[in-house]
């Protein structure tokens, strides 16, 4: 493909809102095999991500760092938010579903605070009630809805690619949802099976999504995990995927220490690169210190190395 034709065929997915009409919203592999395999590839992938120390953890507090790739900003302008989403500092209460960001960049200060809606996790199920949400720009609450939902999807999407099978199976009081197997794919030369999770609640402010996690054959680490993310009005019918990279033990789980994210429909185009800076657990606060337009008491300090 010629740089004028690449060039053109960017040009036309930009003036496309939210990428509306170029495919259906849902486009993962859609054939699937038995169930009971498909779940035990997914509690193999959980217990390879350390299932069992991950039960004694009550809050993460993590650091991260990193770099958006050119033209990503076109696309998915609120998502990106490139003049406050640099440097960020997360806190993940897990028994209430919490998440809670401070994100510094050139502009200036963005806090989110995320809560998870009820529901069930799996296809032909209840439709979820999504959560709740609530942005701050330099200690001024936002009212803007469009800025309000693209944070909610950053917040939940940030706890998956974390936590991989985990993230999992913490929506569901520790429990892994339904799941099926579409095949197999290689990551970086390894070869993973595709396991299938239908979302209910969704990803941010929507009733429902639809998630992919890589399982490496070999060691059941998932390596990637692909998503849709129907819950912003200007990436509906978008597909994301992202890639986890230097994984290390600590506390007992298995975390992704570098990211990479590329939105891979209706076309490929590399979006962010970032890497953690600081990871803590256990710290023992509640809600109430993230409850605001900054993070307060045991919640307050940078995530430590």
């Amino acid at each position: 493909m010629t740089p004028d034709i690449s060039r053109r065929k960017l040009l036309l997915a930009l003036t496309l809102p939210g990428f509306a009409g170029c495919a259906s919203p849902l486009p993962l592999n859609q054939s699937a095999s038995a169930a009971a395999d498909a779940q035990k590839r997914l509690n193999d992938s959980a217990l390879a991500h350390g299932l069992e120390a991950y039960r004694t953890i009550t809050d993460i507090n993590i650091g991260y760092d990193g770099q958006w790739r050119p033209l990503i900003h076109r696309v998915q302008p609120e998502v990106v938010d490139a003049g406050y989403r640099g440097a960020a500092q997360d806190r993940l209460l897990l028994k209430a579903g919490v998440v809670a960001q401070t994100h510094r960049g050139p502009a200036g200060v963005k806090q989110v605070l995320w809560q998870r809606g009820n529901g069930e996790v799996g296809s032909g199920g209840s439709v979820g009630r999504p959560g709740s949400v609530q942005v701050w720009y330099d200690g001024v609450a936002s009212a803007d809805d469009a800025r309000r939902s693209a944070a909610a999807v950053v917040a939940e999407c940030y706890g998956l690619f974390l936590l991989g099978p985990l993230w999992l199976a913490g929506r569901s009081g520790l429990t892994l949802p339904p799941a099926q197997l579409a095949g197999t794919e290689r990551v970086h030369g390894r070869l993973c099976d595709v396991v299938q999770v239908d979302l209910s609640p969704g990803l941010g402010l929507v009733s429902r999504d639809r998630l992919a996690l890589l399982v490496d054959r070999e060691d059941s680490v998932t390596r990637r995990v692909r998503f849709t993310l129907e819950g912003f009005t200007g990436t509906r019918g978008a597909v994301a995927e992202v890639d986890t990279f230097e994984h290390q033990r600590r506390f007992g789980v298995l975390w992704p220490m570098r990211s990479y994210e590329e939105v891979v429909h209706p076309l490929r185009l590399p979006a962010h690169d970032w890497h953690v800076t600081g990871l803590d657990v256990n710290r023992g606060y509640g809600v109430e210190a993230l409850s605001g337009p900054a993070f307060s008491g045991l919640a307050a300090a940078p995530a430590q190395q």
